[in-house]
This record gives C-alpha cells, sequence and structure tokens, in this order.
C-alpha cells in the first residue's frame, strides 16, 4: 500500500506528491524541516518541535504555511491514515515557488510537505550493543542554531561514517567536538555528563531538552562545555540524541573503544527515562 503524504494542502499517494521546479527548497535550499517521532501512534514532543520550527522560520524571515492548529491536524492525519505506529513525521517548509532570483520574492506563498517513515525508535537493535563514530572537520555554515534543508556537510559526514563501518560522525572544529551530523553529542566521565552549550555552533535539539529537564528530575548531573575528541577517547560513556533514536550508545570513536566498550549505567538509565516518557 503507497504512503499517503502532504503537498500544499493535499493528501496523496507518494507517486503523485510533486513540487514545482521552482521551489526554492530546491534551487537554493530555502527552507527548514522538522522531524516528530511518533511512538505507540501518538506524536512525540510535538509542541518543542513547532517552538523550534517557528524560530527557524524567523530566522530566515519565511512566512508560516498555515497555522500552528492546521500543522498539527496534518501530523495527526498522516498518523492515522498512514497507520503509523511507530516511526516518524518528516516536515518540510520552504520559501515557496518563483523564478530563480537571490533576493526574497514578494507574494509567494510558504510550501509545505510532509510525509511518515516506519522505523523501530523503542527497540532499536543498535541501542543493547551500542554504535560506533568517526570525527571529521566541520565544514558547515555558522548559523546551525536553524534546520535547515541545506544538509550538504552533514550528508558527506554520515557516507563517511558508513564508509568506514561506523553509524554516525561527529564533527570537530577548532579542536573541540560541535556535535553529530543528525544528532548532539554527549560524553560521560565520573557519573557526569557533558556537553556543548547552546549556541550557533549547534542545533537546540528537542530530544536534548527533555533529557535536560529529566536529568535535572533524577538526579543526573549535566555540564555544558567543550570537549575534544581525545575526552572522548578517554570517557567512561559516550552517546547521542535525536527524535529518531532518542538516547542512543556510543561504544567506540575513530575505533577507540569507549569505556567498557558496552552501553553504560547513565546512557543506560538515560535511555530509559526518556523512552518512558515517550511512551506515556
Amino acid at each position: 500500500m503507497s504512503r499517503i503524504v502532504y503537498v500544499n494542502g493535499e493528501y496523496l499517494p507518494e507517486s503523485q506528491g510533486k513540487i514545482s521546479i521552482f521551489d526554492r527548497g530546491f534551487l537554493f535550499a530555502d527552507g527548514v524541516y522538522e522531524v516528530i517521532p511518533v511512538v505507540n501512534g501518538k506524536l512525540v514532543d510535538f509542541g518543542p518541535h513547532v517552538e523550534r520550527l517557528e524560530r527557524s522560520l524567523a530566522e530566515l524571515k519565511m512566512r508560516w504555511p498555515c497555522s500552528k492548529v492546521e500543522l498539527h491536524d496534518v501530523h495527526e492525519e498522516l498518523v492515522k491514515r498512514n497507520h503509523l505506529k511507530e516511526g516518524i513525521v518528516y516536515m518540510q517548509v520552504t520559501r515557496g515557488a518563483a523564478d530563480r532570483m537571490f533576493n526574497f520574492p514578494q507574494d509567494i506563498h510558504a510550501s509545505l510537505v510532509a510525509f511518515t517513515q516506519v522505523m523501530a525508535l523503542v527497540d532499536n537493535a543498535h541501542a543493547r550493543v551500542g554504535i560506533k563514530v568517526i570525527t571529521t572537520p566541520d565544514i558547515r555554515w555558522l548559523r546551525r542554531d536553524i534546520k535547515t534543508v541545506m544538509l550538504l556537510a552533514p550528508v558527506l559526514g554520515k557516507q563517511e561514517a558508513y564508509e568506514k563501518g561506523a553509524q554516525e560522525a561527529w564533527m570537530v572544529e577548532d579542536g573541540k567536538v560541535t556535535e553529530g551530523t543528525s544528532s548532539n553529542a554527549y560524553i560521560v566521565k565520573d557519573g557526569k555528563v557533558i556537553t556543548r552549550p547552546l549556541s550557533n555552533r549547534i542545533l537546540a535539539g528537542c530530544t536534548r531538552r527533555a533529557l535536560f529537564r529529566l536529568s535535572r528530575d533524577h538526579g543526573v548531573e549535566i555540564e555544558e562545555r567543550l570537549f575534544t575528541p581525545e575526552e572522548a577517547y578517554a570517557a567512561d560513556e559516550a552517546f547521542l540524541t535525536s527524535a529518531s533514536q532518542f538516547v542512543m550508545p556510543i561504544v567506540e570513536i575513530d575505533g577507540k573503544r569507549v569505556g567498557g566498550g558496552q552501553p553504560g549505567p547513565v546512557t543506560r538509565k538515560l535511555r530509559k527515562l526518556v523512552l518512558e516518557e515517550a511512551q506515556k
């Protein structure tokens, strides 16, 4: 059965979902996106994702394609029509379609597309054994706090990781880890979680936000500071967070075993807390 997708006001079979060749997302990567997890048929953290979308749109001076209520209805309807129990809803907003010009066209409507994707989020096989990570130079622009569709640098980093037998790449700038190609990065030393503070250099992850709140409520200390790849090699534990992986243990970085080479107690505790909240 073909997926049903959403394209600018219409629910269509995926084979019929089309946008203009003049869409600025296609021509300039002039667009933003969000990925919202779905567990037990329910949207997880929809509110924080929409807050971040609102900020991204504002930073790029981009119009909303619809109201927030309508956006929520689109997500719920896609989950319903596709009988999605577990996975994600991907949504993308672009400035719209117009003849190719660098300056913002006037009087065009923002474009909204969305689709579902089935994924094993809760019982993810990688979470039981941990994943491998490599480091790679961070070659992105300096507004990484905006969740744009301009993802060529992360694509190259992720491909490098796959070619080296790893599942993720941690990007490094000025000798310090920024974040993963599609995730936020953390290490654990002496029971304390260490992660880079928010700035224009990294994306404010919605799962990161939930992790901070749950850590505070359950006595897990988090220190926000920069850390080096060398610190990560010597860490007791390492993990990443993202909407599609929640909390994912990391057991190897650049071929070096982290801690005991298996998911550590702090990481397991945090994954359990995040999953429990997602399944409520």
